[in-house]
């Protein structure tokens, strides 16, 4: 199978296949994503997708036809029965994911068949990405329908560069966090190297949830997950100008415009374009549409509502309730304020060809635009296009994120259909000089940040996200590395390893108290072995009191390093460094049982030379608002120069400056001259011990961020698992 430089992964593929009269055909599927990748200057790229027929109803040889004929589109099939359709794009993608989104969660369904079938699909769609990107190939992933593919395609190609883009709103925490899966779907995102949305609020929606669920902080818009950062940002998709100026041009909308003009000749007309779907806001829009007619009695007889329903899963219940309700709004209206030779609404429930629906954009006095939630709406954008040296006006809702690129048009409430009908007044008697300027506006804004633009920007946003990865993973400690490592410390005579004990030995706890953080069995093993051997000194620089260090190390040959060098135990023997902290905790303490006290959660730990402010287990939102604010705080309190204020690993510590692990360590260098040195460890303390030492010892973070260690391990597991193959040469 071949393998591409640039994979585009969506439900729906650019070629449809159907069958007519028993046979298949293939046909070009309209919609703007399709122009967008089309647009890109990436030659070697393939689109991976469902074909639109079900595998049920196909022979093998008929697959085998549908996967040469795409081949020809450089699209590439993935397969689903009737029973995935189903439960994976009418289920959880449709009936769970679109209205929740969409911020209608009473019209929400929750249903385990539908994520097990999502969960499937995904996996589905991952393979198939993964066998056709080329190894140092990007995989750019579309939409609500495939939000588990980058965590999936991560799994199986880590090294792969992954961009997904999310084409709907991303709700709000308080709406998101009803979804069961509301962490899984998360993790599956954050597989990505970048992560677009079409505004920022989209964006920041998700930034909140996920600090909220997986205590994820980001800054300036990247997340650290994973060992990895990831971009968000907003990319706000926008419409072929030159496509909507060309076809103005064209006899075919010539004629549907003369069409038009003869039939609404003596009538205002009011466009209203949508697919039939519940967040359009349609029903209200008519109900609207009546108040007009009733409130400003002079337009009856001289304004038509011509209102375009796209059909939509109309298989669907909730879709088929929709459309009986409009049905019967628009033949009350009708019958209502209807003459015998004008009635107010034409209502066509039909897909229009494309030139149709130019010229109606292009004749149509007023664009009704009303979702009740809507990601962008391009709708909006079309009918700005179409109005090449024409006058017009947009009524735009609030609700959509096309309202910030077009702030010229009316903007209203859609659920405020009183303020619908006052705008759509304001509108048709608007002067011509006023709509040209405002539509010159917002012309000259789309004609400049078209959908090429904006495929373009996120491509080019994915390369840089992809090289600042690779860079972060210059340091990551490969095999070679570590075999390189292994033949030093086998060669050498005598070595020196120091260890930083939490975050490096063991993984973090919810609590300092020390029973939880105590060293497993299987821990102590190791570092026995490894003290054991004449040739090593071993030496543990923790941050932990030096209670705690004795009884977990009692013992074992081991140089014990406590509160990250106050206090020092040599050949069982403990000294400290001479300091006075007292009268600074004295004064200190107060404010940390102050921020303790009113945030769940948190917790204050006393050592002899630090005083600790622990957050661990507080909600992540407030945890890092009440740890800024203490810190400033206790910036501002603290008077002592030698006195310092640090942020850790969810901990805010005051300790005097010139105790550091750095000094330590270098007191350890010089009293064990070794031909080996090892040193390992996780945070910010540990750094002042990485700068220290010889540029030839082997020092390793443990976890992500920078560091002037010489490598890095991603995790506990991985220096555990080092260390043990040390201690059995």
């Amino acid at each position: 199978m071949r393998n591409y430089k640039l994979v585009i992964v969506s439900n729906r593929l650019p070629v449809n296949v159907i069958r007519k009269d028993g046979k298949l055909e293939f046909e070009p599927s309209s919609g703007g994503l399709a122009t967008a990748m089309s647009s890109l200057s990436q030659a070697d790229k393939v689109w991976v997708g469902w074909p639109g027929i079900a595998s049920d109803d196909l022979s093998d040889d008929e697959r085998q036809t549908i996967v040469t004929e795409l081949e020809k589109h450089d699209c590439h099939p993935v397969f689903l029965t009737r029973k995935q359709v189903e439960l994976f794009y009418e289920g959880y993608s449709n009936d769970t994911l679109w209205p929740l989104f969409h911020y209608f969660q009473s019209l929400t369904h929750h249903k385990i068949e539908y994520w097990d079938a999502y969960i499937e699909v995904n996996q589905a769609f991952a393979q198939a990405a993964s066998e056709l990107a080329a190894s140092d190939g990007s995989v750019w992933v579309h939409d609500y329908h495939l939000m588990m593919v980058p965590g999936e395609l991560r799994k199986i190609a880590p090294r792969l560069t992954i961009g997904f883009f999310l084409h709907i709103p991303f709700p709000s925490f308080e709406i998101y966090r009803l979804l069961p899966q509301r962490k899984e779907l998360l993790e599956g995102l954050l597989g990505a190297d970048l992560i677009g949305f079409h505004i920022y609020d989209y964006a920041r929606h998700f930034m909140s949830s996920c600090l909220r669920l997986l205590g994820l902080a980001n800054h300036r818009g990247v997340i650290e997950y994973d060992g990895r950062l990831i971009k968000t940002d907003a990319y706000p998709i926008s419409i072929d100008y030159q496509k909507f100026q060309a076809a103005l041009g064209k006899s075919e909308t010539k004629k549907a415009m003369s069409a038009l003009k003869q039939q609404y000749k003596d009538s205002k007309i009011i466009v209203s374009v949508d697919r039939l779907d519940y967040s359009k806001g349609i029903p209200e829009r008519l109900e609207a549409f009546r108040m007009l007619l009733q409130h400003y009695p002079k337009w009856q007889g001289k304004v038509r509502l011509v209102m375009v329903a796209v059909p939509s899963r109309t298989e669907v219940k909730t879709y088929q309730e929709l459309r009986d309700t409009i049905e019967q709004t628009v033949s009350r209206i009708n019958g209502e304020f209807g003459t015998v030779d004008w009635m107010p609404i034409s209502y066509q429930f039909q897909n229009r060809p494309f030139e149709e629906v130019v010229a109606l954009y292009a004749m149509a006095d007023v664009a009704l635009v009303t979702p009740i939630r809507d990601g962008m709406n391009l709708v909006a954008k079309e009918y700005v296009a179409s109005k090449q040296g024409r006058s017009g006006v947009l009524i735009l809702s609030e609700m959509t994120g096309a309202i910030d690129e077009l702030p010229e048009a009316l903007s209203i409430n859609p659920s405020n259909t009183e303020s619908v009908a006052n705008a759509m007044n304001e509108a048709l008697i608007m002067g011509k000089r006023e709509q040209q300027r405002r539509l010159g506006d917002m012309q000259r804004r789309l004609k400049t940040y078209t959908v090429q633009v904006w495929s373009s920007d996120f491509m080019s946003d994915l390369e840089a996200a992809a090289e600042i990865r690779d860079g972060r993973h210059r340091k990551q400690m490969t095999l070679i590395d570590q075999n390189n490592l292994k033949m030093a410390y086998a060669n050498a005579s005598s070595r020196l390893i120091i260890l930083d004990y939490d975050g490096t030995l063991k993984d973090f706890v919810p609590s300092p108290r020390a029973l939880l953080a105590r060293p497993s069995l299987r821990l102590r093993r190791i570092l026995k072995r490894l003290s054991a051997d004449n040739r090593n000194h071993l030496a543990i620089v923790s941050g932990r009191p030096k209670k705690a260090l004795e009884r977990w190390f009692r013992g074992l040959n081991i140089t014990l390093v406590a509160e990250h060098g106050a206090w020092t135990r040599y050949e069982g023997k403990w000294s400290k460094v001479d300091s006075d902290f007292n009268h600074v905790k004295k004064q200190l303490k107060p404010i940390l049982e102050k921020y303790a006290s009113r945030t769940a959660g948190a917790e204050v730990e006393e050592k002899d030379y630090s005083l600790v402010w622990h957050y661990r287990n507080v909600v992540p939102e407030l945890a890092y608002v009440r740890a800024n604010e203490l810190k400033r705080e206790l910036v501002h309190a603290v008077n002592d120069e030698e006195v310092g204020v640090f942020s850790g690993e969810k901990v805010v510590e005051i300790k005097p400056i010139d105790i550091n692990k750095g000094h330590a360590v270098d007191e350890l260098s010089g009293m064990y001259p070794s031909e080996f040195i090892l040193a390992a460890g996780d945070d910010y303390t540990d750094e002042d011990m990485f700068h220290t030492l010889p540029r030839e010892s082997y020092t390793i973070k443990v976890g992500t961020g920078r560091t002037k260690a010489r490598h890095q391990l991603r995790s506990v597991t991985d220096i555990t698992r080092l260390l043990e193959e040390l201690s059995q040469q």
